[in-house]
């Protein structure tokens, strides 16, 4: 056997809910730098708590709600250190791309923000 057991898998995940306070939404790819971050009020970062990571999975703890502008469509979700500024982690794409005609809300409802090392 080689790689790493859930153990191990699980030591990584705690490196990264210790990283990853805030979560972005993002209108694009946001490549490696965090570009494409949604602008304009009422949209900022939202925190994230996590549930302890457990067999090489780890899940948001609380629900996330974001307020979106108007004219706006989201398609991807980023990981930050910081409500602004700060170490970006990372990006990954949303299940479904979604466009606010007008102002509007984006919940990730408990659980459902989930990374997994496999």
């Amino acid at each position: 056997m080689a790689g790493l057991v859930n153990a191990g898998k699980n030591l990584l995940l705690d490196g990264l809910v210790d990283g990853v306070e805030f979560v972005s939404l993002h209108t694009d790819d946001p490549d490696g730098s965090g570009s494409d971050e949604v602008s304009g009020s009422p949209y900022e970062r939202q925190s994230v708590e996590w549930a302890a990571p457990d067999s090489a999975s780890v899940s948001s703890a609380s629900a996330i709600v974001f307020d979106v502008p108007g004219s706006t469509t989201i398609n991807h979700l980023g990981y930050w250190s910081a409500s602004s500024g700060g170490t970006f982690y990372g990006a990954r794409a949303l299940d479904t791309e979604q466009t606010f005609a007008t102002t509007g809300t984006y919940t990730i409802a408990i659980g459902n923000l989930t990374e997994t090392i496999t």
